[in-house]
């Protein structure tokens, strides 16, 4: 709901799924950065100047003092939204809560970072926790249900998310997968199912102005 607005971005390392197509790996399968305090983070925060604050990961409801950070950041007057795969539930406040459940076309099957197969069947069966899920919905003032899609066999799997969270059509996003700019036939089909359902079309923006690059 926000693309293209200028925001302080806190991404968190570490995550509790592996998706096969993670475009910050640097935050899930190979976790790496320096250990942060509170107040070195909303300084940073304070000092950008932005109105927007971004807490994304990896999984930020991992981290116990996340719902800390979203209190110190809102005090500032800053609009927080939270990214999350929506699978673990913290007890934070936050202006807009943008989920994006894991469809079965992330799950790493025959992936060569997970050989013995462990993180396979890990991701499979925590993708998806409808009861998780509906808590954190309720979580912001404003909420967004994003999907991945990498083809049109994704759709039933959708509809059968949306029934079963009760999500309104003007809150579903789909955004299509891949970390290079898409050519418009590339993604017709995705731009004619958000007509016809009254969904969102959600561009990757930071590559298409970017590129694949940290930092952005």
């Amino acid at each position: 709901m926000l693309a293209g607005t200028p925001s302080w971005f806190c991404r968190v390392s570490g995550c509790n799924l592996r998706c096969s197509w993670c475009d910050t790996p640097y935050a899930s399968w190979s976790p790496e950065g320096d250990a942060r305090t509170i107040d070195e983070l909303v300084s940073e925060a304070r000092a950008s100047g932005l109105r927007h604050a971004v807490l994304t990961g990896g999984e930020p409801m991992m981290f116990p003092r996340i719902g800390i950070l979203t209190h110190r950041l809102r005090e500032m007057g800053m609009h927080v939204t939270i990214e999350t795969a929506g699978t673990v539930d913290q007890d934070l406040t936050c202006d807009l809560i943008s989920v994006s459940p894991k469809l079965a076309n992330s799950t790493p099957i025959d992936d060569p970072r997970d050989p013995a197969g462990v993180w396979q069947e890990r991701h499979e069966a925590r993708r998806f926790q409808p009861e998780v899920l509906r808590r954190v919905l309720s979580r912001g003032a404003q909420r967004q249900v994003k999907f991945v899609v990498c083809a049109p066999a994704d759709l039933d799997e959708i509809d059968a998310i949306v029934r079963t969270i009760g999500c309104d059509p003007s809150e579903v996003m789909l955004m299509p997968e891949g970390v290079r700019p898409k050519r418009p036939h590339e993604v017709r089909w995705v731009v004619d199912v958000c007509l016809e359902r009254g969904w969102r079309y959600c561009p990757r923006l930071h590559i298409d102005l970017f590129g694949n690059q940290r930092g952005t």
